[in-house]
Order: C-alpha cells, then structure tokens, then sequence
C-alpha cells in the first residue's frame, strides 16, 4: 500500500494545481510573501515568469489527454507561473562511453515506445552510454519532473544545514515554521519531516474528494500564501513522531516551506548555487511556484533529461563538486538508506528517496519520471515519460527491472 501511493508521488499537488490560478489571476491579498526576503540577492537568479492567461478548466493536469499532455509536459511554463534559473556557468561535460549492446538497446527502445517514454539517458562512470528521445522530444527540451522534485527538496534541505541555516535534523519542525505551533506537528523533528514519519494523520486517497489530499486546492482558495501550513496545522496526530511511515505530499510541501524560511529564499534560487551551478546543468530551471510566491517543495519543476542524468550523479558523487560538498559529509549514504521499509519487498524511503531492492535508490514521479542509481555499478538510469495513467500500471516495475538489465551489462 505504501509502494502504491509512493509511486503515485505528485497527483496530490497535480490535483491541487488543477485549481489553482496562475499568479496574475490571485487576489492582490496572495501577493509572493517571498517577493523580497531578508537574503534575497539584489540581482536574483530565479526571475519570476507569467504564464498567458488560461481558463481554469485547461489546468486540470490529471484530466489532460494524452496529446496535451505531451505537448504541455515539455513546455510547463505555458501553464503555470514560476521561476526561471539559467543553467551553470560552465556545465558538466558528459563524454560518451562504451555504448550498450544492440540487444539492451533494442529493448530500451522497444520499451519506451511500448509506454511513451519521452527520453532514456543511461550514464555509467559519468559517460553516456546511451541517450534516445520519443514522443518527438529533443536533447534542448525540458520536461516536468513531478516528484522527482521531492528528492531535489531534499538536497537544499542537506545544503540547508551544510551552510548552519538548519542546526539539526533533529531541531522541532516549529522551530523553523512558528505557525505549525500548537498543532500536531509540535514534537516532530525535521528528520522525521523529511522522512515522513510524523505521525500526524494523512488521507492520501485520490478518488476521495474529502481526502487531505483533494482538499488541498480548497485552502488555496480560502488561506491564499498561509494555505500550506493551514491545512496541515489542523491534521490531528495518529501515531506517536517516528513510530509510523505515510506517504504526505503536504509534508513535502512543508520542507519547501521549512528550507525556504531558514534560508530566506525560495528554493529555486537556492538549487542554482547548490545544485545547477555545482552539478554543471547545462539547461536552465523552471520550478513551479505557490501562492506565496515560494516554489513548491514536492513538485515541478521541469529541466532537460541530461540534467536528470546530471543530478543523478552529482548524487552518486555525494554531492561534491570542485573538491566542495555543498551538503555535510556523509548526507547522500543517509538520505538514500532506509529509513522506513515495507516488509520483504525490499522497497525503503529515506530522506525523500525510494530505495529500491539490492542497494538501488532512486527518485520517481507520475506518468512516468524517474531517476535510478547503482552505486556499486555508478550507473545513472534517467528517463521522463508521459505514461497512460499517472500512477502507471507495470511500467515502473519494468523500468526498474530494464535499469538493472543495464547495470549487469556494464560491469
């Protein structure tokens, strides 16, 4: 049941967005809180971008066919309001490797086709191995990431307390969002924020319109910028912090919100000095952002497939570039173990990573993201999909089985 809904990780904010107005549309009392923080540069990275004025009823991203959403998918700007952040200076060179045999890359090709996969990048050693594109994508397009966000949260949340804004994972979660006082979450630490063991009661259910989840959109409606940390400050608890998992994408709301208070800065501005420019993206960012003008912690944003690739082994490289971690020493082994399992199939969460059986972790999102890594093999298996379902049916259990096809060929 916990697999299910972690691979279902994004239709609890895609059902909220469904709803939600681009920034121009809000009323002037949802103005960005985050319009000029206490450190906000003088000259921001992250620029603030509009999308053409839309219907409501074209921003129902669950509902879009499958032509919209190819078609909107690689172009989220169109859609949504956000951030822009250029790509690095200088980006990582990705030379080309050994490539995979014909047979592998028969069945790579045979496979995306069979569930409309957009892109497949496979890195080994930092090389690629193989690189192919459907669904009339190219190499220069982005793609929206839903969930795999939630493992680029994370990191700024590591960076976060590599550069002494957090003290601790295990500092109250109140101590860094004071409007979360008094409710269930007083008690529960940042660690057990960031690993979803709360403790505070959560309905994750998508088919139930009274769920937490399908509620989201009306606390946007009635709290505009509070609309976050009102709706999970009335959760009751059901558990005691630390002793139950469940999945929350509200929860990972909560670290965007969390990272971005200690830092005085929306999280998209941070990635471009902690993860853009040190990981060599060679493509630009965007990142959706909420009603307070701050991006959205569990999902969206949208960048090239080499730039997947890219994070996947700045992951595998712990987060080091230049001889410099910009997360503390040891933070991608911890992020990535098992903090919670399920039982003997093998399948863990860390720090907003799944990790996966035989020592595999990775990052996923709906209809199709995902980002899959060997460290014993260094391999990077990146591929974006526009999926039939947004939970999908057999196609991530394929993926995850063709991934390990790869790392048993290449060593």
């Amino acid at each position: 049941m916990g697999l299910k809904h972690g691979m279902l990780a994004g239709a609890a904010f895609a059902m909220a967005l469904g709803g939600l107005a681009p920034l121009h549309a809000q009323a002037e009392r949802q103005a960005p809180a985050l319009a000029v923080p206490p450190q906000y540069p003088e000259k921001p990275a992250a620029r603030l971008v509009q999308p053409p004025a839309r219907d409501q009823s074209e921003l129902q991203v669950l509902f879009w066919s499958d032509a919209q959403r190819a078609e909107r998918f690689r172009a989220m700007e169109q859609w949504f309001a956000g951030h822009e952040v250029p790509a690095a200076s200088t980006a990582r060179a990705l030379p080309k490797g050994a490539a995979l045999s014909p047979a592998l890359q028969s069945e790579i090709t045979a496979l995306m086709k069979a569930t409309a996969t957009a892109g497949v990048m496979v890195l080994v050693d930092g090389k690629v191995v193989h690189e192919e594109y459907g669904l009339g994508m190219g190499p220069q397009e982005r793609w929206t990431s839903f969930s795999v966000a939630k493992s680029f949260t994370s990191t700024l949340l590591g960076a976060a307390v590599k550069d002494g804004h957090i003290a601790s994972l295990d500092d109250p979660v109140t101590k860094y969002i004071l409007g979360l006082a008094g409710s269930a979450y007083e008690g529960v630490s940042v660690r057990q924020l960031a690993t979803m063991t709360s403790g505070v009661k959560w309905n994750e259910d998508y088919t139930d319109p009274n769920s937490d989840v399908a509620q989201m959109n009306r606390f946007v409606v009635e709290y505009g910028p509070e609309a976050i940390v009102a709706q999970m400050k009335q959760l009751p608890r059901e558990a005691e912090p630390g002793a139950k998992w469940v999945y929350k994408t509200g929860e990972t709301n909560l670290i965007g919100v969390l990272v971005e208070n200690a830092v005085g800065k929306p999280l998209a501005e941070y990635a471009k000095a902690k993860i853009i420019d040190p990981a060599g993206f060679e493509g630009g960012l965007f990142w959706m952002v909420d009603p307070r003008g701050g991006n959205i912690g569990g999902c969206c944003l949208s960048i090239r497939l080499a730039d997947y690739a890219r994070m996947g082994q700045f992951a595998l490289e712990g987060g080091v570039a230049d001889g410099r971690g910009v997360v503390p020493d040891g933070w991608f082994a911890e992020a990535t173990g098992s903090a919670v399992d399920f039982g003997e199939s093998g399948f863990g969460y860390g720090y907003q990573w799944w990790t996966y059986p035989q020592g595999t972790y990775g990052a996923q999102g709906i209809f199709g993201q995902g980002i899959t890594l060997f460290p014993d093999k260094q391999v990077v298996f990146a591929y974006i999909g526009n999926w039939a379902t947004a939970s999908g049916g057999p196609e991530r259990g394929q993926f995850l089985d063709l991934a390990r096809k790869v790392a048993a060929e290449v060593r």
